[in-house]
């Protein structure tokens, strides 16, 4: 009968061990209701254009920051020889912000020099606006995502102490984690995609800048040739 007896309090012991629960991000989504998972959803809309305007502005930018590194010194040549033509052929063949604000440039010799930095800088102007284009938006994600996230918890919440207020009391603390558990996965969530968004953001500003740059130092190199003295 002993042996009988420690049998069965050893595995009354094993019962009453706690086992592991494993939950899967599908599940986790799943649980949080029709109102958690309008969050989810709206937070993975975001990211898809987040990653959308991050690759597509990366690309554009990429793209307009490539030049030939003889492009300037065949503009000079052309200058210097009279072959106004010639150069602007040479920028209108070359698909670039500082090819069209040389254009420009050249479009304008003959005037006051005054006149030609107005030209070129309002181009500039033009050429950084294109650059920018819907990066407001990557921004804008970046900041609302966190915000969206924490608008599902607190309405996760909400929803855990009315049924704490239903339960009169007698609500298992159990269910309350769970519901408190459901209502923070948006708040992860939100979190993750405003990460991805501000840090793509941050890339094509700063890949923004470099293009800018070259801009303006071709800018100045043009200008300093029509001040070189014939």
């Amino acid at each position: 009968m002993q042996p009988d007896s420690l049998a069965v309090a050893q595995q009354n012991l094993l019962d009453q061990e706690p086992v592991q629960k494993t939950l899967s991000i599908w599940e986790l989504i799943n649980s949080g209701g029709i109102g958690g998972q309008i969050i989810i959803a709206t937070l993975a809309i975001l990211l898809f254009a987040a990653l959308y305007l991050y690759f597509e502005r990366i690309m554009a930018i990429n793209k307009a920051s490539k030049i030939d590194s003889s492009f300037m010194n065949n503009i000079k040549m052309n200058i210097m020889g009279g072959k106004l033509d010639a150069a602007k052929m040479l920028c209108a063949q070359t698909n670039s912000p500082v090819a069209r604000l040389i254009e420009k440039g050249i479009s304008r010799i003959g005037k006051p020099l005054e006149d030609i930095n107005t030209a070129i800088e309002n181009a500039g102007k033009l050429e950084i606006y294109k650059l920018e284009k819907n990066v407001s938006v990557l921004a804008t994600i970046a900041g609302a995502a966190p915000m969206i996230g924490f608008l599902g918890t607190v309405i996760g919440m909400i929803l855990a102490f009315h049924e704490m207020a239903n339960g009169g009391g007698q609500i298992e603390v159990k269910a309350l984690a769970g519901g408190i558990q459901t209502a923070m996965t948006t708040t992860v969530a939100g979190l993750v995609v405003g990460i991805i968004a501000y840090m793509g953001y941050n890339h094509v500003v700063v890949k923004t800048d470099k293009v800018v740059h070259q801009m303006e130092a071709n800018a100045t190199d043009f200008l300093d040739l029509l001040n070189e003295p014939s």
